[in-house]
């Protein structure tokens, strides 16, 4: 044991062995932020953030799960409520997104469902007109398989090449 300390103590950067290295990483700036709620209080381990760039949902006390999707990804929003939401002035949003992991998001039992859904509205389209992203690249990947063998029309070239 004193052999391997002699060593390590030996070795000329000493300090890179032990140096920690730190990124550099900037917050993003969060417009709006709000927890699901029950019977209207924010009583739940459920975090919803919107940044200009993703919107955000944390689940979770002992084991915190993280989700993420970029806003120019989001395909349409829908918003839902009930009787019971609206007696406690809340709402839920279903976003459905181009993503391959978050086909659909929700943020379930937010306050003022409505002003949300036309804020995400303008910030998703605001961030497409950044992206410089038309509908046609949207809607035209991310959903529904793609069949390389099909050939239809049987002139020996795939349809998807055509």
């Amino acid at each position: 044991m004193q052999s391997l300390n002699q060593d390590i103590n030996s070795f000329p950067n000493k300090t890179m062995a032990r140096r920690k290295y730190r990124l550099d990483i900037e917050k993003e700036q969060i417009l709006w932020k709000d927890r699901k709620r029950y019977l209207g209080l924010p009583i739940s381990f459920t975090r919803y953030e919107v940044t200009p760039t993703r919107f955000i949902i944390r689940t979770g006390l002992f084991t915190t799960n993280t989700e993420e999707v970029l806003l120019y990804r989001v395909l349409d929003l829908k918003l839902k409520r009930t009787l019971w939401q609206k007696l406690f002035r809340v709402g839920s949003i279903t976003i459905h997104t181009m993503d391959q992991t978050a086909r659909t998001a929700e943020f379930k039992n937010i306050k003022g469902s409505e002003k949300v859904r036309q804020f995400l509205g303008k910030i998703v389209e605001a961030e497409r007109d950044r992206k410089r992203i038309t509908a046609r690249e949207i809607y035209g990947s991310g959903f529904g398989e793609t069949d390389y063998e099909l050939d239809a029309d049987g002139d020996g070239i795939p349809d998807y090449l055509q």
